[in-house]
């Protein structure tokens, strides 16, 4: 079992940025086992993909509507998942949620039908 812990959610401005982490535990969880990933859902909307790290390769896939604006990383030796987030608009808000999957191809990485643990969600709101 692998448990998925997110934090730093909040209000900013437009403009702003926000840091969100996600812890993960569970005696099997690696980054190298383990793809992880950002998704995100606002009210009446489908989950929408944010971006993601690759167990086998390390690679990186972002969505375009946060390219340049939103960083995916991860602290191995803390086994936390980082996004952090700059030039926040009204639309970033969502509440974000991450999830791990382990044996997920790449093909499927953008795809929330693929992960199979997900974290509680944090709520981000950019408002003036």
């Amino acid at each position: 079992q692998v448990q998925l812990v997110e934090s730093g959610g909040g209000t900013v401005h437009p403009g702003g940025s926000l840091r969100l982490s996600c812890t993960a535990s569970g005696s099997e969880f690696s980054f190298i086992r383990y793809a992880v990933a950002w998704f995100r859902q606002a009210p009446g909307k489908e989950r929408e993909f944010v971006a993601a790290i690759s167990q086998r390769t390390g690679s990186s896939p972002i969505a375009n509507s946060v390219k340049g604006r939103f960083t995916i990383a991860k602290d191995s030796a803390k086994n936390t998942l980082i996004l952090q987030m700059s030039s926040l608009k009204p639309e970033d808000t969502a509440v974000y949620y991450c999830a791990a999957a382990r044996g997920i191809i790449m093909s499927q990485l953008r795809f929330h039908s693929g992960y199979n643990y997900w974290g509680q969600g944090t709520q981000v709101t950019v408002s003036s």
